[in-house]
């Protein structure tokens, strides 16, 4: 029969003390070890002479380039190197340009095959009244959905440089607000009278050159440049606050990568289709009228959407650092 013990002799128990240990409630340590306090430290003067001497050498040799050898070949062979690698590319570009031809030759590029193909047979092919759009958006379809992700790919890339990130909380509302109010413009009622009058007109301008760019000069690139500098005067009259209430970040995003998606799947199903000899049943329509020339309206629209978001975001991020 186990005899009843004290409160005293239960916490001196090794269980007892190792289950307090591990919970926390004592150190077994604590007021248990000798603490002896440090002295001072007083550096050796021999000691910090020899260190400020070996380092005085080590720098001396370091950054001594007169009389470092190494450092003296290093730049006799950079120089030598350079005048090398100069005059073996003049030589290169002096061959490449003897096998040339000459001036006015049947056989220069500019007077082969390829361009009497685009000249006869784009019409027929694209149903574009206008060459270069059915140059760009049919025959060389491929190489302008490069050109516009390479758009794409830098407006992210300098919102990620650029950008300013609100979410990190730096400052208080008061300086967040004061800093906003730096970029607003100032209520210029000229300006604002002219951005009411002239945005409307240069955003149907701006369509008008997208939708006619298979059938006049014009098209995706330099219809989107006009729609892109009519948000830009829209920003300039009317400040961020009302832009964004029709164009954010999230507004370039979805457009961007909607139009490149599109301009994508688009293109590599006629290109799939026409690679293997299938119908693509995609009309080209009637050259000269607006809804003809297969995908190439659509796809202008597409480069279009891209460009304009392209130019104002740029404009803003540069600005600002955010939509």
């Amino acid at each position: 029969m186990s005899r009843k013990i004290s409160e005293e002799e239960y916490r001196r128990q090794r269980i007892v003390r190792m289950k307090r240990w591990l919970s926390g409630e004592k150190d077994l340590y604590l007021d248990n070890m000798e603490v002896i306090p440090r002295s001072e430290y007083k550096p050796d003067r021999k000691q910090m002479e020899r260190y400020e001497h070996d380092l005085d050498e080590v720098m001396s040799r370091t950054y001594d380039t007169e009389h470092n050898r190494v450092y003296r070949f290093f730049q006799r062979f950079y120089k030598m190197a350079a005048v090398l690698c100069c005059i073996v590319l003049i030589l290169i570009l002096i061959v490449e340009v003897s096998y040339l031809p000459p001036v006015g030759s049947a056989s220069n590029p500019a007077s082969n095959e390829v361009a009497a193909k685009y000249i006869e047979d784009g019409m027929q092919d694209t149903g574009a009244v206008n060459i270069v759009t059915g140059m760009i958006l049919d025959y060389r379809a491929f190489d302008t959905f490069g050109e516009s992700n390479v758009l794409f790919i830098a407006t992210c890339t300098v919102l990620i440089l650029m950008r300013n990130d609100k979410k990190k909380g730096k400052g208080s509302a008061e300086d967040e607000e004061r800093r906003d109010s730096f970029y607003e413009p100032k209520k210029d009622a000229i300006l604002q009278m002219g951005a009411r009058i002239l945005v409307p007109v240069i955003m149907l301008f701006g369509i008008y050159i997208i939708l006619n760019g298979h059938l006049s000069p014009g098209g995706g690139f330099s219809g989107g440049a006009i729609i892109g500098a009519g948000l830009i005067l829209y920003l300039n009259a009317f400040g961020f606050e009302k832009t964004e209430r029709f164009f954010t970040e999230k507004t370039y995003k979805t457009v961007s990568f909607g139009a490149l998606l599109f301009y994508c799947l688009a293109k590599s199903y006629s290109f799939y289709t026409g690679a293997h000899h299938l119908e693509s049943g995609i009309p080209l329509g009637t050259p000269g009228a607006v809804i003809s020339s297969g995908l190439i309206l659509p796809l202008n629209i597409c480069v279009g959407l891209v460009v304009a978001c392209t130019m104002y975001a740029f404009f803003a991020l540069f600005r600002k650092g955010g939509f």
